[in-house]
């Protein structure tokens, strides 16, 4: 079964990136070590605070384009219910 994650990354100023994956781990490696030019590398997002998963690729791409269009204060509250702190849920990666 494939697995899809739609997730959001950080930074310590509190910018925010919603992507989406196959393969998370890599992904916020790739972020953490500026690997990929682009908007995530020019701001530094480099923590992980929240991800969903699912096995359907449509479905993640349409939950990720939906986040986007969501208020800053939308996607804060949507992240919180999880991860209040905003902590860096790859840290012991």
């Amino acid at each position: 079964m494939n697995r899809y994650f739609v997730y959001v990354m950080a930074n310590r100023s509190g910018t925010l990136y919603i992507g989406v994956t196959n393969n998370l781990r890599r992904r916020v490696f790739e972020h953490k070590h500026k690997l990929i030019p682009g908007f995530t590398s020019k701001y530094g997002l480099n923590r992980l605070i929240y991800f969903e998963t699912t096995s359907d690729i449509h479905g993640a791409i349409s939950r990720e384009k939906q986040l986007k269009g969501w208020t800053r204060q939308k996607k804060l509250d949507l992240v919180s219910c999880t991860n209040p702190a905003l902590a860096d849920l790859s840290k012991d990666w």
